[in-house]
């Protein structure tokens, strides 16, 4: 293991063979300035590979589950000694070209010559301690309000919420903000009652995160121990209807507890408002429902992208115990989300933190998924699909959308044709 200068970093940065990496936190990797450095986010290139995961038994399969194999040169940059620890475990591990970048903060931060990235809307996406220094009455970066509101989301599963959440926050059971008939978002006047009896207005900046617990496929409600993915189908919701700040908790519930602060066992009452302040929705342009999806798939400039797995993609499971019809919607551009409907592996690291929104990208480019077009992602029945949604939200993409009635809606339609078995005309990249 050796040091490198900047000027040497500078000439190595570019080639092929080189792998540079940022150590740190998911979040100082996407924007935040976690110790209020002048420019925030990574070096240009860099790929995320926290310190944090050290501890992970499975360390060398993220590694290569990431392409950072033994040929290449690895140079790692972050805080304190943690590019140190990592570059050891690498040499442990075979790797013999490693290299740690010590000057990041003294040297790339400051000079604004050298560049760096950031995720565009990274300040949706909030760390734990930022969520407790709102909580300790702090005024924490980009938090510019007066009234906030934490939410532990969950379907079904209030236990979920009273064996442990985050001091002060309420319960959201995803059932308030969408109709179990369709599963799609509930009606203006339902979304505006449900938000105003758990006391958000349109102003109120609100932080959601949920609480995964392995979903099982053979449980009745799979859903129900997937709370993580169904804080942003309230998120998306929420969003569509007109709260103007809404935040996710990075990594959720088990970020909270990973940073080993207070956890509550309290039922916090929820404080009802009497008006939720605008019209719903203010953002009808973030759903999209069938028949516009039939409009988007006949369009040149727009896409249906199907964030389900690839057995449901190719038609041998539905996916869902109350969903008999098998198949996808011919037209759509495959974004695998993992296992099964209650899984979000290729979106989320070990941690459940978003994944490295550049590989996202990255992987959804060789689809033909690009941010030139409108997109409209979809799954079974809306919380793949918001997920999806919410990364390329994130990312800044101009028209991104939730086709909300997905595979659901489209398959209880006789008349909506469909599609088994492997797509004949391209291949399909995944993970």
């Amino acid at each position: 293991m050796q040091e490198i200068a900047t000027t040497e970093l500078l000439k190595m940065i570019h080639k092929s063979d080189i792998i540079l990496l940022d150590v740190r936190s998911v979040d100082a990797f996407n924007g935040w300035a976690m110790r209020n450095e002048s420019r925030s986010g990574h070096i240009s290139g860099a790929k995320s590979l926290p310190a944090k995961w050290l501890t992970y038994i499975d360390w060398i399969e993220i590694v290569r589950h990431k392409q950072i194999l033994p040929y290449h040169t690895v140079i790692l940059y972050g805080y304190d000694e943690d590019a140190s620890k990592v570059a050891q475990r690498f040499e442990q591990s075979g790797y013999e070209k490693v290299y740690v970048y010590p000057h990041f903060l003294a040297e790339w931060v400051d000079n604004e010559t050298l560049p760096m990235d950031k995720l565009e809307r990274y300040q949706h996406l909030v760390s734990s301690e930022w969520v407790q220094a709102l909580l300790s009455g702090q005024k924490p970066q980009h938090y510019h309000n007066d009234k906030f509101l934490i939410v532990h989301s969950h379907y079904r599963n209030r236990a979920a919420y009273l064996s442990g959440h985050i001091p002060g926050a309420i319960d959201m059971d995803t059932l308030a903000l969408e109709a179990p008939e369709t599963w799609n978002r509930r009606s203006s006047q339902e979304l505006k009652l449900a938000l105003e009896a758990h006391g958000i207005t349109a102003d109120t900046t609100v932080v959601l995160y949920g609480k995964y617990m392995f979903p099982d496929n053979a449980d009745e409600f799979p859903g129900s121990a997937a709370g993580d993915i169904g804080a942003i189908r309230n998120a998306f919701i929420m969003l569509y209807a007109g709260v103007k700040d809404v935040r996710i908790l990075n990594g959720g519930f088990q970020s909270w507890q990973d940073a080993g602060f207070e956890v509550s066992t309290e039922d916090e009452p929820k404080k009802p408002v009497k008006d939720f302040g605008v019209a719903i929705p203010v953002r009808p342009e973030l759903a999209v429902d069938t028949p516009e999806a039939k409009e988007m798939l006949a369009a040149k400039d727009a896409e249906l992208v199907c964030v389900r797995s690839w057995p449901e993609y190719i038609g041998e499971v539905s996916g869902y115990n109350y969903i008999e019809a098998k198949g996808r919607i011919p037209g759509a551009i495959f974004a695998d989300c993992g296992s099964d409907a209650y899984h979000m592996e290729n979106y989320r690291n070990e941690d459940h933190t978003t994944r490295d929104y550049q590989e996202i990208a990255s992987i959804w480019e060789r689809n033909g998924i690009t941010p030139d077009k409108h997109l409209a992602f979809y799954c079974g029945t809306g919380w793949r699909g918001s997920e999806a949604w919410f990364n390329a939200w994130l990312m800044g993409w101009p028209r991104v959308s939730v086709f909300d009635g997905g595979w659901f809606e489209w398959s209880n339609d006789p008349q909506n044709p469909f599609e088994t078995g492997v797509p004949e005309e391209k291949q399909v990249q995944t993970s």
